[in-house]
Order: C-alpha cells, then sequence, then structure tokens
C-alpha cells in the first residue's frame, strides 16, 4: 500500500523512570480531563470495516464458548457481515484443544468474511501454531505504556523496542502479517515512544513488502473525543499523528477500546471519523472488565454514517436469540436493539402516541429492521384483547410454541383485566409492568408457565443422563462383562459420583452380576437386591425391548426415601449384542446442586 507521504523521524526518548502523565492520572482521584487547544480536523477512511474479537476478548469476560458455539457464532457474523465483508476479521485463540477445534470448524466452513486471524505470545512455538492453521495474519502483544514498560515488565523503553522489533521480525519472516497491539495507548508517550515504534514497523513493512497493522489499544477506557483534548487520551490528535504525521495507512489502523468510563462506542466510532479503517469490537459488548465495543452497535453506526443498505440487519435478532437459548446470556431487558423490552413503552402518554403513529416514540421501524415489533405495556385502556396480546407476545412458552396463544375470552384474562383497572381507580397513571403482568398470569393462567421445581428436574435428569451414558460406555463394560474388572470400576464411579445412590449390572434373564453398589453405609438398605429378578421392572424390561436408553421419572425410594431417579443403558458385545443392562440411581437433591449455565464440557 503506498503510504501518504514520506514519514519523518521520530526519535525514541529513552528515560531512566516512567512517565506516568500524573496531571491527568493522579489514581487518587477521578483522571482529569485536560484540554491544550490544539484541535485537527475529520479525516474519515476511505472504508470502514469492522473486525471481531468475540472469541479472544469476549471470552475472557464470560465462561469459554464451546467450539459448537464458537462455528454458530461464526456463521452468524457472516452472514451479517455480508459478502462484501463488512465483518472484515474474526480473532481467536489457538491454545487449548477447545480453541483449535473451533478454528478447524470455522476454516472448514471456506467462508472468505471473517478472515480467521489469532492472538498469540509472542515467541517461535506460538507462530508455527499460527502456521500450522494456515492464518495469514496474528496480533501479538506490544504494551507501549511506561505503566507497563516500567512497572509491569520491569525495562526501559530502548531495551522493549528493540524485543518487539525482533518478534514482529519474525512474523514477517514467516510470511505472517503481525498486528502490533498497541496496549495502553492512551496513557503512553506519543512522540518519545509510540510514533518511533510505529516508525520502525513502517520500515520493516517497507523492507518485507507485507502490512504490519497497529491496534490502537484504549485499555483502560482512558480515550477522549473532544476537539483539543490533551495527548495521549485525545482520540482525534492520536490517529492524526499516525495518519499525517506518521504517514501509516489508515487500512492497516484499527481502534480497540474498553468501557471503563461508558465512552466504548461514542470512542470507537469517532476513531473512524478521524482515520482508522477498522473498529474492533465484540458481540454484546462482552469484554475484559467493562467490555468492548457492541458489535451489533457497530453495525448500525455503519449503516447511518454510510447509508449502505447491503446488511441485513434482522440477523443481531438472531445472535441475540442464540445468545439467549444456547449461550445461556443474560441480556438486560433495557439492552439497545437487543433487549426484550427496547422498544416496549411503559410511558402511559407514549403508549398513546405509538398507538396513533409509531415514529413518535421507537428510533426506527424495529420490525422491519431487526425483526422485533412494537410492544406497548398494558394500561386501563388495553382492554382484554390488549391484555391477551401482551401475554402472547411476553410468556416464554407460548413464543416457543410449547403453548397455545391466549384469547381475550379466557377466564384468566378477564380477571387480570379487573385487576388492571383496580389499579387505575386507586389513582395509578403509569403503565403496568411487564413483572407485575406476569405475577398476575401466574396466578390466573399458572399452566402458561414452567414451575422452578419443572427446571430444575429437567436440568436433573439432563445431567444424569450425561453422566450415565458416561458411565455405561466406559471400557470396562465392553465385551465379555469382566466380573472383576466390572465391580473396580463400579466402585470407582461410585467413589467419584455422589449424586448416585445405587449402581448394579443386571444379565439379560434380569439377575444382577455382582453386587449392588451404593454409597458408604448405605449397602444394608439394599441386601435384598441381590437375588432379585427384574424382568418386570420396566427400567430393565423397556431397556431389553428397545435396546435404547431409560429415564424415570422422579420418585421416592422405598429403601432410603429419598426423591431418585433411575436411568438405565443397554450394555453390548463386540457384535453389538446386549449382553447387560446397567441401572443407576440418582439422589434428586444431590443431582439438583450440580445445575450449572456453564456449556457441559466446561463443567465436565
Amino acid at each position: 500500500m503506498e503510504l501518504l507521504h514520506p514519514s519523518p523521524a521520530f526519535p525514541l526518548i529513552n528515560l531512566e523512570k516512567p512517565k506516568l502523565f500524573r496531571e491527568q492520572f493522579p489514581y487518587d482521584q477521578v483522571p482529569r480531563i485536560l484540554f491544550e487547544g490544539v484541535d485537527v480536523p475529520l479525516d474519515p477512511a476511505e472504508e470502514f470495516f469492522i473486525t471481531d474479537t468475540t472469541f479472544r476478548d469476549g471470552q475472557q469476560a464470560r465462561a469459554p464458548y464451546t467450539p459448537k458455539q464458537i462455528l454458530k457464532i461464526y456463521e452468524l457474523l457472516s452472514k451479517l457481515g455480508g459478502e462484501r465483508g463488512l465483518i472484515r476479521q474474526a480473532e481467536f485463540f489457538l491454545y487449548s484443544d477447545r480453541d483449535r477445534q473451533a478454528v478447524e470448524l470455522c476454516l472448514a466452513q471456506g467462508r472468505r468474511y471473517p478472515e480467521i486471524t489469532s492472538w498469540i505470545r509472542a515467541n517461535k512455538t506460538d507462530f508455527a501454531l499460527v502456521k500450522q492453521f494456515g492464518l495469514k495474519e496474528t496480533g501479538i502483544l506490544t504494551s507501549v505504556s511506561d505503566y507497563h514498560i516500567y512497572l509491569k515488565l520491569k525495562t526501559d523503553r530502548k531495551k522493549i523496542i528493540g524485543d518487539y522489533l525482533g518478534i514482529v521480525q519474525g512474523a514477517l519472516n514467516e510470511g505472517i502479517i503481525p498486528r502490533c497491539h498497541f496496549e495502553d495507548l492512551t496513557r503512553a508517550d506519543i512522540y518519545g515512544f509510540v510514533l518511533p515504534f510505529a516508525e520502525q514497523l513502517l520500515k520493516l513493512s517497507q523492507s518485507y513488502s507485507l502490512p504490519v497493522k497497529i491496534r490502537l489499544c484504549d485499555t483502560m477506557g482512558y480515550g477522549l473525543t473532544y476537539p483539543g483534548a490533551a495527548l495521549p487520551r485525545s482520540i482525534p490528535r492520536l490517529i492524526h499523528a499516525f495518519r499525517r504525521e506518521l504517514g501509516y495507512p489508515s487500512a492497516w489502523l484499527e481502534w480497540h477500546g474498553h468501557n471503563d468510563f461508558h465512552k466504548v462506542h461514542i470512542n470507537a466510532s469517532s476513531a473512524w471519523l478521524y482515520g482508522v479503517s477498522s473498529l474492533n469490537a465484540s458481540l454484546l459488548g462482552y469484554g475484559e472488565r467493562t467490555g468492548n465495543p457492541p458489535l451489533e452497535a457497530a453495525v448500525i453506526e455503519y449503516l447511518g454514517l454510510t447509508g449502505d443498505r447491503g446488511i441485513d440487519t434482522r440477523v443481531i435478532s438472531e445472535i441475540a436469540d442464540y445468545y439467549r437459548q444456547e449461550v445461556m446470556a443474560n441480556i438486560p431487558d433495557n439492552y439497545p436493539f437487543v433487549g426484550e423490552d427496547f422498544n416496549t413503552t411503559r410511558a402511559g402518554v407514549h403508549a398513546d402516541g405509538l398507538l396513533k403513529n409509531p415514529e413518535i416514540y421507537t428510533i426506527f421501524d424495529t420490525e422491519k429492521l431487526l425483526n422485533r415489533p412494537i410492544r406497548v405495556m398494558v394500561t386501563d385502556k388495553s382492554g382484554y384483547a390488549g391484555i391477551a396480546r401482551w401475554l402472547n407476545e411476553n410468556i416464554p412458552l407460548i413464543r416457543e410454541g410449547k403453548r397455545e396463544e391466549i384469547s381475550k375470552r379466557h377466564p384468566g384474562v378477564s380477571y387480570i383485566y379487573d385487576w388492571v383497572n383496580l389499579q387505575y381507580e386507586r389513582g395509578r397513571i403509569s403503565c403496568i409492568s411487564g413483572d407485575e403482568l406476569i405475577t398476575q398470569a401466574k396466578r390466573y393462567i399458572p399452566s402458561l408457565f414452567e414451575s422452578d421445581f419443572d427446571r430444575v428436574r429437567e436440568a436433573a435428569s439432563r445431567i444424569a443422563t450425561r453422566l450415565s451414558a458416561r458411565i455405561s460406555q466406559a471400557e470396562a463394560l465392553k465385551g465379555d462383562l469382566d466380573r472383576e474388572n466390572v465391580e473396580k470400576y463400579l466402585e470407582k464411579i461410585l467413589k467419584k459420583e455422589a449424586s448416585i445412590q445405587l449402581i448394579a449390572i443386571t444379565n439379560t434373564d434380569g439377575y444382577r452380576i455382582g453386587q449392588v453398589h451404593t454409597q458408604h453405609g448405605e449397602k444394608a438398605l439394599f441386601r435384598n437386591l441381590l437375588n432379585k429378578n427384574f424382568n418386570k421392572h420396566e427400567w430393565f424390561s423397556q431397556v431389553i425391548a428397545t435396546g435404547e436408553p431409560y429415564v424415570s421419572d422422579l420418585f421416592f425410594s422405598k429403601y432410603t426415601k429419598r426423591l431418585i431417579l433411575t436411568l438405565a443403558h443397554p450394555l453390548r458385545d463386540q457384535n453389538n449384542q446386549i449382553r447387560g443392562v446397567i441401572d443407576i440411581d440418582f439422589a434428586f437433591e444431590t443431582l439438583a446442586k450440580l445445575i450449572s449455565h456453564l456449556p457441559e464440557e466446561i463443567t465436565e
């Protein structure tokens, strides 16, 4: 790429002590916002695009995604970014087996966008991982503030710049485009270290005829959009220095912000306007500490700035639904664009305005652009039909098709209608809240809801099913069922899994093979089971008849009086013939304590 103009010389200024900008960062006070009276003009890049860090910085703020989840999110990012690649790249870790499996799944898609890039530690082993996957670009941590150089890394500017340049040259020697992450840029000495370092990167780029990209990292969220704000916090002046004073191409510059001071989105969009092409963002703003620029907000900002009509913004709602249903993310109800109530009005006067013309109180046509119809809360003017409509739009089991829609003639709707009117007769003027309506619906139409117990029971059953399947597929239970090996294995499992009350194996004639294994001190309770025939027991007969696993309903054990559920699995020989049945009684109370919203592979 041709440079804007030959770069001037920016000599490195090495210091014995770190420059910490105490006038701006006193630490025992709120950081000061200072002005120097120097302003720079808007200087937007020729092209705006987005890069994604959902799988890198985003995973540092939550439990790791599973490879299956990463693949689905990657597909949705590609769909949202469109064929022209508004979402140009996605950033991945490469360290764990889970990381690498996710990269392999996404690469197998063969998609042009988002291009898969990585983030690595700066060493040869990690470069080998990048080469192994055939990736063309990788991010490399290159911290630039004296807070990091002197206080964290315990070195100085001259030494660290030599280390950094060696790392970058190593990447270029491998034909890999390095993306230098200028960590903590908004607390760094711009003219004494940052630009001298960037100038050397520009020279390496020219020497190797490969881009050397720079990610401008507002690590602590100190960046400011105000005209005339002092460096190093001024985003306009920072980017102007890179672009117009040094000559760094816009396409090689990327903004990466954090939300410590509630400025993450406006800082990111300002970086676009002052000269970077790439805005680094994360879905739903997930990122370390306070988060990164929300990717869905960046898409909407891009459309506002460019007028581009080639983006299907309805995919944003698809992504939010996936996060709620599969990732189990808790999206605040008032979260812009994707929160359950983001386009729901509660104020009575607003509701009246919406009924007359939706443009009065909605930001845009949310049904067309986000597949999210406008919703109005209930008032004394809603009537039976309005209450029924609210229930049908907001009760999860109705929306998911698990319950039929409620008619305005339903007796429960009539009771809720009477309750609503009573509130206004007592002088209320605000809308009825969603929580209030849900409470009344639970009282008058309880069949629309799953109880907390129902949810716990379902989750406990899933855990028991997963555990029993893993136990039944063990090597010790394959083939001819050697009694000694089986006994050792079952005893080992019982010690490991406290949720198991009883575990035993029955042959195809219905008699026990070996002893019944129970928790310590409880074996005497089950003494009469050893010589019993189980031919007529449902768990045994169903497994023998169907060859499929069996899961019981909850019931009380007649031996321990605890609430339990039974799972049974067929055991097969090398010819896939059933040689026996393993049955496991799980204690429901203990299973319930294992319930987690983390992915199954994380909780194993």
